[in-house]
């Protein structure tokens, strides 16, 4: 397997103005991939998972996952079997750790089958602090004793169930909970965890493991441990945060596209979201159209107040879409407050879109006033992290003038081949170096 290139710097030269029209469909959701991929460790039998985002993300957990023992092979381009047959509790990379956020993602599945691991600090976005005390103390409450210094060490001389309630509904945290409370003898209670789609998922792979699992979807989830788990096949689900992307990116460039197996089920705080904003998408079985002259005017609440657009746990409006919403206000007519709730830094690449032309007000680390509609020129940008690279590519795109987007390797750690996917709608993005054949 190919390694991936980490120092690979990427630059998009975005023609904008420009309408696309046609179909596309949703990658598999990174934010699944990377849990079950991990998970697919407490197994010693072959796992097979199909729709598997092709991402820098998942091709660096790939290789963490290599370098404890596990046979890893991509069957097809989006098809990936995983054999951890003999599993070793080795060092691991630190480079690679400090590339991606998913790398914490090992602890849990990694006590469960070796009784040990050491753990460099994950890395990922910047986006603010993220913090890491609820895997540990969920970890320790299902019996891992941890030491914190320059690196995590975990040990376990058995994990045991327990009744966890977690310090803050983590997503990750749940996740390396679940994973650890399978393997635990006896029954766990999870209360207070994240119940995201990316958490569902991991949940139908792990019964499809033979794990017991009850309450997926919810808050509280009760798991009877201690059960032998197999082999499995499972399709990832789709990217609700790139449909998220792509509703913004049709209603900002005027376009018309067709959305295929979109994961209607998991998106109606978004489609909410995009209606107060003067876009509505029309539901066909599982696909979402979008058509082309929205609205786009954004809707007060009663009285004529402004509204406010803000992201909580889930079931609410997801933080990872928050970007995309921002960007999408400046094109519409009004005013809205947008309130980014979980991470200080996650607005600060609002100021890029102010250079362009934006009327954006920065009120603090987690609140912005938007005004629009602005109309956006083209401008050298320089992306931060996964969403706002991908708000950036959405303004760059319906923007005057050819704009430049450097780093966009991060864009690329979240989106498989963006670029290639959007010319075929009908996108002018040239990426810098081109990808090999």
């Amino acid at each position: 397997m190919a390694r991936a290139l980490p120092h690979e710097r990427v630059q998009y030269v975005v023609e904008g103005g420009f309408k696309l029209s046609g179909e596309i469909e949703p990658s598999g959701n990174k934010n699944a991939a990377l849990p079950i991929i991990a998970a697919s460790l407490l197994t010693d039998q072959r796992v097979e998972l199909s729709n598997v985002p092709r991402i820098r993300d998942v091709e660096a957990l790939v290789e963490l996952i290599q370098s404890v023992g596990a046979k890893v092979r991509w069957l097809g381009k989006n098809e990936l079997e995983i054999e951890a047959r003999e599993l070793r509790p080795a060092n691991l990379d630190p480079d690679l750790c400090a590339r991606i956020r998913a790398s914490i993602l090992l602890a849990g599945p990694m006590l469960a089958r070796c009784g040990e691991i050491t753990l460099p600090p994950p890395g990922g976005d910047v986006i603010g602090r993220r913090r890491v005390d609820t895997h540990f103390l969920a970890l320790e409450q299902l019996g891992a004793k941890i030491e914190v210094n320059s690196v995590y060490s975990f040990r376990t001389e058995g994990l045991r169930g327990a009744d966890v309630f977690l310090d803050e509904p983590s997503v990750t945290a749940t996740e390396n909970a679940l994973c650890a409370a399978v393997f635990a003898e006896g029954t766990t209670i999870l209360r207070n965890c994240a119940s995201e789609p990316h958490v569902q998922d991991l949940a139908r792979f792990l019964i499809a493991m033979g794990a017991r699992i009850e309450g997926v979807g919810t808050n509280m989830m009760t798991i009877h441990g201690g059960q032998r788990l197999d082999g499995a096949s499972h399709r990832i689900g789709p990217d609700h945060n790139e449909v998220g992307s792509l509703i913004g990116l049709a209603a900002v460039t005027g376009s018309e596209i067709t959305i295929r197996r979109a994961g209607v089920e998991h998106l109606r705080s978004t489609l909410m979201t995009f209606e107060r904003l003067g876009i509505r998408c029309q539901i066909d079985g599982d696909d979402l159209i979008i058509r082309s002259g929205q609205e786009m005017k954004i809707q007060p609440d009663f009285g004529g107040h402004i509204p406010k657009i803000e992201d909580q746990p889930w079931p609410a409006f997801p933080a990872d879409t928050m970007s995309i919403a921002i960007v999408t206000a400046t094109q519409c007519d009004g005013v809205v407050l947008m309130f980014e709730k979980m991470f200080e830094s996650r607005m600060f690449f609002v100021d890029k879109l102010i250079a362009m032309g934006a009327r954006i007000v920065l009120c603090d680390p987690h609140r912005a006033i938007v005004a629009g509609p602005s109309k956006l020129r083209a401008a050298q940008l320089e992306s931060p992290d996964i969403r706002a690279g991908m708000a950036m590519l959405i303004a760059a795109m319906c923007a005057e003038g050819t704009s430049v987007i450097n780093n966009a390797q991060q864009i690329e750690r979240g989106y498989e081949r963006i670029e290639e996917r959007l010319n075929a709608l009908g996108a002018r993005i040239t990426r810098i170096p081109p990808r090999e054949a």
